[in-house]
């Protein structure tokens, strides 16, 4: 009768358990795919990649189109109120002055 080593019973489980992985992701990953199909198509997103690629590229110039704008008009609102307050002081400079 042959004894079966340590070894041999460790590369059948890791052989064993690799097969069964396999044969899982196999499985899964069709399922996996077809649920995220779904699931964007009930979103109304097709999977025409290529327009979905330009959809998120006018999304993502949108975006940064209005960050930029916020950011002009931040500026604007510190240039005002700055402007305002030098000529408030000019004015009572000259008022001081002119008396």
């Amino acid at each position: 009768m042959t004894e079966v080593r340590d070894e041999d019973i460790r590369a059948i489980v890791a052989a064993t358990l690799a097969e069964q992985r396999r044969l899982q992701r196999e499985e899964i990953e069709p399922l996996v795919l077809k649920a995220i199909t779904t699931t964007l198509t009930s979103f109304g997103i097709e999977e025409d990649r290529s327009a979905m690629r330009a959809d998120f590229q006018h999304l993502r110039r949108w975006r940064k189109s209005v960050e930029q704008a916020q950011s002009d008009t931040f500026k604007a609102v510190i240039t005002a109120i700055v402007v305002g307050f030098v000529g408030a002081v000019w004015l009572g400079i000259k008022v001081m002055v002119g008396r």
